[in-house]
C-alpha cells in the first residue's frame, strides 16, 4: 500500500473542485477543477466523477485502495427545491382515539409548499387510525394517494416521537408498492406535528432525484476500484453514507457553506469567530462557537422545519461584485457581480491592454437598474470594476493570493470611475470597499449580540476566492482580527475531506434526570454509528435549552480508526506558545492551570483601570486540545483541576462564584468539563442543576481517580 489519501469534493454552482490530501499530514498533494454538471444526463453526479476521476490522476495515485475517505457535498438538494424540481408527495396522516386523530387529522394537512413564485411540493393526503389500523388499511392508504398521483410517501403519526411502529407499517407498505417514503420520526424526534410533517413533505419531494443522483455516484466510485465508503456533506457540518442520504437527502442543505468551516476550523484553529465564504456573486456568514459552527433549524420558502443546518446569513456582496454609480457618486455596491454580467474583472486583465478605458453604464441583466458601470477599452472589450479591483489597487491582496491580479491594470480601469466621482484612484478604492464592507458590518454586529461573542475573543476567518478581497478591510472598519484560510479557494474541498460523520437527536425533555440525558446520549452515539462512523472515535455533546425544554445530542466521529493522531502531539512548551499568541501575553506570563491526557488549559491575568481610579483584574483562558486546536477561549474564567469523582462539586462551587447579579437580574456561567479528549460545554444553561445532570451524565465510565479540570466564565456582553 502506498500514500493514503484522502479526497473532498466540493460542488458550486459554477464549478466542481476535488483536492486530494495526504491522509497523515493534511497536505494537498493534487486539485482540478472542472465544471458544474448542471444540464448533464447524470446531473451534478457527473462533474463528482470527473472531478475525482481526474483528481486520481493529476496526483498519479494509480492503486485505489490507497483512497481511505472519499467525500463530496452537493448542491443537488438546495437547486432541487429552488427550481421546484420535487415529487408530489403523499402523506398518510394517523392518529390514535377519536379526539386526538380529529386533531392530527388536521395538523397532517399540509397541502401546498410554495418554494418560490410558480413553484411549489404538491402534497395530497388521506389519513387512517393508527390504533385501528390493519395491514389492509395502510396498503390501501398507499393507493389512494398513488391514485392522487403521488410519487412519495410520508407517514406522519402524532405519535411516532414515542413510538414510530405505526409508520414503519406504512413504510413498508410504500416500499412493497415501490414507493420511496419517508417517516416522521427519522427526520425529527421533536412534537410539533405540523412542522415535523412539513419537514418530512420536504425530505420526500427530493427522494427521486437524490436517491438516483447518490447511486450513480457510488457506482462510479466502486467501477474505480474505490472501496472505501463513499460519504455525502451534511449543512450541519458531518458527513453521512449513502444510506442516509437515501432516507434524508434534506440534511444535505447548505453543505457547501458548511465545508468551508469545517476546512477553515481544521487549518485555522479558531475556537470564537465570525466566518466568511466569499465568492463571486455572494457570500455566507455565520458564527463559530466552541471551536463549532453554529447550527440551527433553516427555512424553506419561508416555513419552518426541523432540518439542522449552519446558521448562515448569505449577502449578495462579494468579490465580484460590481459598482453603481449615480450622477457624480458610489451609491451603492452589488448585488449584481462580473459573473452575473459576464465581464472579467479588471485586475485579471494585461496592464497593457487597458487602453482609452471610458465609463460606461450597463444593465447586467433585464430588470436590473441601469447604474451599473463597467469600462469599455479601446479594442472595444469591456471590463468589470469589482471589489477585488478595489482591492488590488490598494494593495489590499498580496501576491499569492487567488485574488491577486495586476494592480496596475485595476488602476487603469479605474482611473475613468475615479475621474467621475471627483476623487483619486486610491481614494475611489477606498470607497468601494467602504460601501461594500458598510453591507457586512451590521450582519456581523448582529450575530455577535445574538450568540453572545466577546469582543476581546472575536476574529474573522475568511474562506472562498474573494476572502482577501474583503475580510481585511472588514476587519479594519471594526478594529478586529482576521485570518484568511490556506489555500482560501479550495477550502470547501478540503473540508469535504476533513469532515467528521455527524449525527443529531433532538427530543422535548421537560426537567432531565441524569438517566434521561445518558439515554439521549447513546441513541446519538448509535445514530453517528449508523451514518458511518467508526465507534472507537464517536463522541457525544449534549445541550440543554430550559427555555423551550429542548435536549439535543450530537455525536460524531472519523469513519476509521487512525494508527496515530491525526496531528502530532504538542508538548506543554508548544501549547504555551499558542496559548500565550491567542492571549497576546509574552509566554513567561501564561500559566498552566490545568490538564488531562487530551487537554492543556492555560490562563494569565489582566488588570484593568476605570476611570484611572479603580482597578481589576480578569483571568482570560484557554484550552487547547494535544494537536494545538484552541476549544475554549474565554476572557475571564475561573479554573479547577480536580478529579472526575470531585468534579460535579468543584462545578457547582465555581459555579456559584462565577455567577453575577446586576440590576438586570442574575447571569449565570458558561461552564466547560475537561475531561480526557473531551470539552463538555456546558454553556447557555440557566441552571446549576442542568449543568450538573449533563455533568453526571458525561462523567459516566470515567475512573474517579481521572483527571479532570472544571472552567467557569463569567458572561460578557459584547459590543463592536
Amino acid at each position: 500500500m502506498g500514500r493514503l489519501v484522502r479526497i473532498g469534493i466540493d460542488v458550486g454552482g459554477t464549478f466542481t473542485k476535488a483536492v486530494l490530501l495526504d491522509n497523515d499530514s493534511h497536505e494537498i498533494i493534487g486539485q482540478v477543477v472542472v465544471p458544474t454538471t448542471h444540464g448533464a444526463e447524470a446531473g451534478v453526479a457527473e462533474g463528482v466523477i470527473d472531478a475525482f476521476r481526474r483528481a486520481l490522476g493529476a496526483a498519479g495515485i494509480t492503486a485505489a485502495d490507497d483512497v481511505v475517505f472519499i467525500a463530496h457535498s452537493t448542491t443537488q438538494a438546495t437547486n432541487a427545491l429552488l427550481e421546484g424540481d420535487v415529487a408530489r408527495v403523499g402523506v398518510i396522516g394517523m392518529g390514535r382515539g377519536a379526539v386526538e386523530s380529529r386533531l392530527a387529522r388536521s395538523q397532517t394537512v399540509i397541502g401546498d409548499i410554495e418554494l418560490a413564485a410558480g413553484r411549489v411540493i404538491a402534497s395530497t393526503h388521506t389519513f387512517i387510525r393508527s390504533d385501528e389500523a390493519g395491514a389492509d388499511a395502510v396498503r390501501a392508504a398507499v393507493a389512494a394517494v398513488r391514485a392522487q398521483g403521488a410519487r412519495v410517501v410520508v407517514a406522519s403519526d402524532a405519535f411516532s416521537v414515542d413510538d414510530a411502529r405505526a409508520e414503519e407499517q406504512v413504510m413498508a407498505a410504500a416500499a412493497e408498492a415501490g414507493l420511496p417514503a419517508t417517516g416522521g420520526h427519522e427526520i425529527s424526534k421533536l412534537y410539533g406535528l405540523t412542522i415535523r410533517t412539513r419537514t418530512a413533505v420536504i425530505n420526500a419531494s427530493i427522494l427521486p432525484k437524490m436517491i438516483e443522483t447518490a447511486q450513480l455516484t457510488h457506482e462510479a466510485v466502486r467501477q474505480a476500484g474505490i472501496t472505501a465508503p463513499l460519504m455525502i456533506m451534511r449543512g450541519d457540518g458531518g458527513v453521512m453514507d449513502l444510506g442516509e442520504v437515501q432516507k434524508r437527502p434534506v440534511l444535505t442543505m447548505l453543505s457547501g457553506p458548511a465545508a468551508s468551516v469545517a476546512g477553515a476550523l481544521m487549518y485555522l484553529r479558531v475556537s470564537d469567530g465570525i466566518f466568511f465564504e466569499v465568492g463571486g456573486t455572494s457570500t455566507n456568514i455565520g458564527v463559530i462557537r466552541g471551536g463549532q459552527p453554529t447550527i440551527a433549524f433553516a427555512q424553506v420558502g419561508g416555513h419552518r422545519t426541523y432540518i439542522s443546518s449552519l446558521d448562515v446569513r448569505v449577502l449578495g456582496i462579494a468579490g465580484g461584485s460590481m459598482v453603481r454609480v449615480a450622477s457624480d457618486r458610489i451609491v451603492d455596491v452589488g448585488p449584481r457581480s462580473a459573473h452575473i454580467a459576464g465581464l472579467p474583472y479588471a485586475a485579471f486583465q494585461p496592464a497593457e491592454g487597458m487602453v482609452d478605458p471610458e465609463l460606461e453604464p450597463i444593465q447586467p441583466k433585464p430588470g436590473d437598474p441601469r447604474d451599473y458601470v463597467a469600462v469599455r477599452l479601446a479594442d472595444g472589450r469591456r471590463v468589470a470594476i469589482t471589489t477585488t479591483d478595489a482591492a488590488n489597487v490598494l494593495g489590499v491582496v498580496k501576491p499569492g493570493d487567488y485574488s491577486y491580479g495586476d494592480p496596475e491594470a485595476a488602476r487603469r480601469a479605474m482611473t475613468p470611475l475615479a475621474a467621475r466621482v471627483g476623487l483619486s484612484v486610491e481614494e475611489t478604492a477606498r470607497r468601494i470597499l467602504d460601501v461594500a464592507v458598510g453591507k457586512i458590518v451590521p450582519t456581523i454586529e448582529r450575530l455577535v449580540e445574538e450568540y453572545g461573542l466577546e469582543q476581546d475573543q472575536v476574529i474573522l476567518v475568511g474562506g472562498g476566492g474573494g476572502a482577501s478581497a474583503l475580510i481585511p478591510h472588514a476587519a479594519g472598519m471594526l478594529g478586529l482580527e482576521y485570518r484568511i484560510a490556506r489555500n482560501a479557494e479550495v477550502i470547501s474541498s478540503i473540508g469535504v475531506a476533513l469532515a467528521m460523520v455527524r449525527d443529531s437527536v433532538e427530543r422535548v425533555m421537560p426537567n432531565p434526570r441524569p438517566e434521561d440525558l445518558l439515554a439521549i446520549r447513546a441513541e446519538a452515539r448509535e445514530a453517528a454509528i449508523r451514518a458511518g462512523a467508526h465507534p472507537g472515535t464517536v463522541q457525544v455533546h449534549i445541550e440543554v435549552n430550559p427555555q423551550t425544554q429542548r435536549v439535543r445530542a450530537t455525536g460524531w466521529g472519523a469513519t476509521e480508526m487512525r494508527a496515530r493522531d491525526l496531528l502530532h502531539a504538542l508538548g506543554e512548551g508548544e501549547a504555551r506558545e499558542i496559548a500565550a499568541k491567542s492571549l497576546k501575553a509574552p509566554a513567561a506570563e501564561v500559566r498552566l492551570v490545568g490538564q488531562t491526557n487530551g487537554h492543556y488549559v492555560f490562563a494569565s491575568d489582566v488588570t484593568e483601570r476605570s476611570l484611572w481610579v479603580f482597578r481589576s483584574t480578569r483571568h482570560p483562558v484557554r484550552v487547547l486540545d494535544r494537536g494545538g486546536f484552541i476549544k475554549v477561549q474565554r476572557a475571564d474564567a475561573l479554573v479547577s483541576q480536580t478529579t472526575a469523582g470531585r468534579a460535579l462539586d468543584e462545578l457547582q462551587r465555581l459555579w456559584g462564584m462565577a455567577t453575577s447579579y446586576d440590576g438586570n437580574g442574575v447571569s449565570p456561567p458558561d461552564a466547560y468539563l475537561v475531561l480526557g479528549g473531551q470539552v463538555v460545554d456546558l454553556s447557555g444553561m440557566m441552571a446549576v442543576e442542568y449543568a450538573l445532570s449533563v455533568g453526571q451524565s458525561e462523567l459516566t465510565g470515567c475512573g474517579p481517580e481521572e483527571a479532570v479540570v472544571v472552567v467557569a466564565a463569567r458572561r460578557v456582553q459584547a459590543r463592536l
